[in-house]
């Protein structure tokens, strides 16, 4: 976004010079130059639709960059101190939950704009049938953070998040979305996720890289279409169909009360 805006500034400040030249004189006798009709001007771009639209936040914020300790204050009232200390990454915490939102529904979700604290531990897998699959134990890394989300307060947890939408949504602005309204991104996001698939029994997964025991190396979904699932799918899935349910429980509270005129 910064290489556009100095692309433009430059092409505007060229036209600006241009403009001041002076008209060269035509030769006498010449005749006069007839001028062309200029085009007529193109209709303005229409802005998309807001779809799902939130009250107007009227209160005075921070400003974005300023904006880490308001957060926090704000989240540390909803959840409480050791929930806060526990779970967040609150370091640039508008910014990190936009990206985090956004990505959650593409193929990639980089663990290093979390707004949440990685989870502890690591990926754990079981030989079945001559290959792997995801372990039952690995569902026990995620069953902290599940119980501490299955306490939030979704209507004061929505409250919050209108009063800090501002903040949010010039965040989302900033990340290359002009134009673009985030409430419905995010319910978008929430419908990508409520849609993940549902798997009976165990998942079986691949490793790629460094041959070993279980836990080395690379994993990668056996089924392709789990594999070219979006990264919050994947993540759902990796936590365990429990864990998942009570999440996507959670996540369907939040959409009732942000979505407009809409149901899943």
């Amino acid at each position: 976004m910064a290489i556009v805006v100095l692309f433009v500034a430059a092409a505007a400040v060229i036209g600006w010079r241009e403009s001041r030249r002076a008209a060269p004189v035509p030769a006498a006798g010449a005749p006069a130059p007839v001028a062309a009709t200029p085009p007529p001007p193109a209709a303005p771009a229409e802005a998309p639709a807001i779809r799902h639209p939130l009250p107007p936040e009227k209160r005075p914020l921070p400003a974005l960059d300023q904006s880490d300790d308001f957060v926090k204050q704000g989240l540390v009232d909803l959840l409480g101190h050791k929930a806060v200390a526990s779970f967040l990454h609150l370091e640039g915490a508008a910014r990190r939950f936009v990206a985090t939102l956004n990505n959650l529904a593409t193929d990639q979700a980089s663990a290093t704009l979390w707004p949440v604290n990685p989870t502890p531990g690591r990926f754990e897998v079981e030989p079945q049938g001559g290959g792997f699959v995801i372990s039952p134990r690995n569902a026990e890394r995620y069953a902290p953070f599940v119980r501490f989300a299955g306490t939030i307060d979704a209507p004061r947890a929505v409250a919050f998040y209108r009063r800090l939408y501002p903040l949010l949504q010039s965040a989302y602005e900033d990340l290359g979305a002009p134009g673009k309204y985030l409430n419905d991104r995010v319910v978008d996001v929430i419908d990508n996720l409520l849609a993940t698939p549902k798997v009976a029994g165990p998942i079986r997964v691949k490793r790629v890289g460094p041959e070993g025991g279980a836990g080395n190396g690379l994993y990668l979904y056996e089924d392709a279409a789990l594999e070219t699932a979006t990264a919050g799918q994947k993540i759902l899935l990796r936590m365990g169909p429990e864990n998942a349910a009570k999440l996507t429980a959670k996540l369907t509270e939040f959409r009732a009360l942000v979505a407009s005129g809409t149901h899943h």
